[in-house]
């Protein structure tokens, strides 16, 4: 029996086996390699880094200049500790000295970190981005405007924001954050990947919905500084925030944080590269463009006409795809939403060139022959400010013969009959304009346009006479029928 034993323990090696194994096929006798011990650097053998043990309580540590350099690493996790303590600040007078110690821990993290004094080991990079988690990624509290939306109930001018009660720790550890992401000789990029991960970055994403303004100001900083930082990550940002436009757009119209998106967004296009990708053409069709539908624009208008302009500014080819876009989503009702469209109309037109111009110039016009005669004085004067544009008016004049004739009803309306001083005059000083820049054809419209009139009015005579001869029947009946009741009584 041990013999057999024996026989089967010293078994040849199967192919199998030997396939596992890292070594199988390595012959030392076959290679030249040699192994040169003394060629590794000479660095002296240092014991691994580990985590403290954890802390069950709050108590004051002492400072980093009072501790010898080789034991700051260590009270550097220690006071990361610290840091990762949750307290409920919607009690003000609870947990007082426990709140005070982590709010002076983080003012000396920040310190220590901006000091560039020591390069931080990957150990302290982890807890410290865990830290920073276990801080800012939470619940936000429900909206105090309700179900309705954040950005139509909020008047950034009249209401007072939302301000969260924890900000007194939350600023700070944002403020560490920042300084992580600092170019610096303290942080290794290729490390820090390793912890601002594409889920660290989701969760960013996530927080831009908070209604504190504050907040959102310092999630616009990191998340800009992240884009820059880690290339990895730049396409999966720009996702998401597209994914957040869909929703915004199509589903919820809620999200207070849509301004400072735009406002990253507008940095980032403006370092597109040339020819521009279709990726980030398509992003302008499917995502910038329908943003011109929400109610709420008026608070983030600004920001999203920058970001389109930048796109025009870059290709202007692109000209007709937005203006067409514009026209698409172009207010019935809305006075001031029309406002800001004709001021985003007038930047994109200084940016297009006569090409992209005669494509769209017949339905664009069609639609500034409406606003010009709009009761609403402002939508008026802001369509004839037009006018006041040296490039728009370029563009118009090499293509007066089309859009004279759509827009000059309008014009003749405005100063025979509305109601505003200020629409009056600038009518006429653009007829003006017009009849000293084509005599002919300014007499061409103003022929038709009485012609029009005439025909108008004798349709209006015709309809008239016919409501008269109804009239009269109808009362010719009433009497008819009358004597005819007296006759049978």
């Amino acid at each position: 029996m041990f013999k057999k034993i024996m026989k089967s323990g010293s078994r040849k090696t199967s192919r199998n086996d030997a396939a596992d194994d890292p070594m199988f096929g390595f012959d030392p006798a076959s290679t030249n390699m040699v192994v040169n011990h003394a060629s590794r650097p000479s660095s002296p053998a240092t014991p691994k880094q580990q985590q403290p043990p954890p802390m069950h309580s709050i108590e004051p540590l002492p400072l980093f200049r009072d501790v010898p350099p080789h034991e700051r690493q260590p009270l550097f996790l220690r006071k990361l500790q610290i840091c990762s303590f949750h307290f409920d600040f919607t009690t003000p007078l609870q947990n007082l000295r426990e709140k005070e110690i982590k709010r002076q821990t983080l003012l000396e993290l920040v310190d220590f970190i901006q000091s560039k004094t020591t390069t931080i080991t990957e150990l302290c990079q982890q807890e410290m981005v865990k830290m920073i988690s276990l801080n800012i990624f939470r619940s936000l509290p429900p909206s105090p405007h309700g179900q309705q939306s954040p950005l139509l109930a909020a008047d950034p001018d009249e209401d007072e924001p939302y301000l969260d009660p924890a900000w007194p720790h939350l600023h700070l550890v944002y403020e560490l954050l920042i300084r992580y992401l600092l170019p610096s000789d303290t942080t290794d990029t290729k490390i820090a990947k390793r912890y601002i991960h594409h889920s660290f970055v989701s969760n960013l994403l996530h927080l831009f919905e908070t209604e504190d303004p504050r907040e959102r100001e310092y999630l616009k900083t990191i998340l800009h500084r992240i884009y820059g930082k880690f290339m990895v990550h730049r396409p999966f940002i720009r996702k998401g925030i597209n994914n957040i436009f869909y929703r915004f757009v199509y589903e919820t119209e809620r999200h207070s944080g849509i301004g400072e998106l735009l406002e990253i967004l507008g940095s980032i296009i403006n370092g597109f590269a040339l020819p521009m990708k279709e990726e980030h053409k398509l992003f302008l069709i499917r995502a910038l463009i329908p943003l011109h539908k929400p109610k709420a624009i008026a608070v983030y208008h600004q920001q999203l006409a920058y970001c389109v302009v930048q796109f025009v500014e870059k290709d202007y080819r692109l000209a007709d795809t937005v203006i067409k876009g514009l026209l698409k989503f172009w207010p019935v009702t809305n006075c001031t939403k029309e406002v800001l469209f004709l001021g985003e109309l007038e930047e994109v037109l200084e940016a297009t060139q006569p090409v992209e111009f005669q494509r769209c110039m017949v339905p664009l016009f069609r639609q500034v022959a409406r606003c010009l005669n709009s009761s609403h004085f402002q939508v008026a004067e802001r369509s004839l400010f037009l006018w006041n544009n040296e490039h728009i008016v370029v563009l118009i004049a090499q293509n007066r013969s089309v859009i004279l004739p759509i827009i000059f009803a309008s014009l003749e309306k405005n100063t025979e009959s509305h109601w505003n001083q200020a629409v009056h005059g600038l009518s006429s000083n653009i007829k003006r304009m017009f009849m000293e820049m084509d005599p002919e054809l300014f007499e061409e419209c103003q022929q038709e346009y009485e012609e029009k009139q005439a025909k108008w009015k004798e349709v209006e005579e015709q309809r008239q006479s016919r409501w008269r001869r109804l009239d009269e029947a109808v009362e010719e009946r009433e009497r008819v029928g009358g004597e005819d009741h007296m006759i049978v009584s």
